[in-house]
């Protein structure tokens, strides 16, 4: 259980430092261009390292697989066009209520209740619906909620595609991925803009927010039950908008702050319910 539990918070730590690096490329080749990198440079990487073509593949893994690297592309391009118009703390914290409706459904204690409540009052402090939560871009939540309905998905879909042995899930699933990620954006991108140096920032996004992390998730996958990856993935918000201040300079007003505190309580306290159920 230690192993799996230190793969996920690696996971978290190398996701932050990528998007850090990437929201500040946005004004250069835009967000597609960067998710096109990100998950383009990931495949390669992936499939250089387990080449899952050694091992064939069994016709129930290759409905899983395809969504799995679906809803991982989609949720990729999704967080990103969140970030452009909000902070990524935020972002995140309603990024979680992913995971958090994960934990929900494995678990209907009446404290599940209770902490439902919890998160929705905390997005109730987020969301603009609330007149102290500041200014939040309506377009940029509604992109934060698709990535959560996402990550839900990538939760449920990944636990089944990391029964394949090695990082053979993975590296199909974002080969998956980048079929219809990169052709996006090539669409979207001018490649006057791909210079050598904006190249080698587009592999090292690439390693540090897809490669690195989607191995140590299938780890945590693979050894975790849903509902206690769900309980240190509620974790992450807070997280992210420490990075999001540290790296970015993105302040929160103290309203933010305590409403990701409300869901990042509310996730794991969910989660812990599932996992002692």
């Amino acid at each position: 259980m230690l192993l799996p539990t230190l793969a996920l918070f690696g996971s978290q730590i190398s996701v932050n430092l990528g998007a850090a690096v990437a929201k500040n490329l946005f004004p250069v080749i835009g967000v597609e261009g960067i998710t096109a990198f990100r998950v383009g440079f990931s495949a390669l990487i992936l499939l250089a390292i387990f080449r899952p073509w050694r091992s064939p593949l069994k016709r129930r893994d290759v409905f899983n697989l395809v969504i799995y690297g679906a809803v991982m592309g989609l949720m990729n391009l999704l967080i990103y066009r969140a970030f452009q118009r909000i902070p990524i703390g935020i972002a995140v914290a309603i990024e979680v209520t992913g995971p958090l409706l994960v934990a929900l459904l494995s678990s209907r204690r009446p404290r599940d209740i209770a902490s439902c409540a919890l998160a929705v009052f905390g997005l109730y402090l987020l969301l603009p619906i609330n007149s102290a939560a500041g200014r939040l871009d309506p377009v940029g939540v509604a992109y934060a909620f698709g990535a959560a309905a996402c990550w839900a998905l990538y939760i449920v879909f990944g636990k089944r595609a990391s029964s394949i042995a090695g990082g053979q899930g993975v590296a199909l699933g974002m080969l998956v991925a980048s079929l219809f990620i990169v052709p996006l954006g090539v669409a979207y991108t001018d490649a006057s803009s791909i210079t050598p140096h904006v190249l080698v920032i587009g592999l090292v996004i690439a390693v540090l927010s897809s490669a690195v992390p989607y191995c140590l998730e299938m780890l945590a996958l693979r050894g975790l039950p849903q509902g206690l990856y769900g309980m240190f993935s509620s974790a992450a918000p807070a997280v992210t908008a420490i990075a999001g201040l540290l790296i970015l300079g993105e302040h929160l007003t103290g309203t933010q702050w305590m409403a990701i505190a409300c869901i990042v309580l509310a996730s794991a306290t969910c989660a812990m319910s599932a996992r002692s159920s």
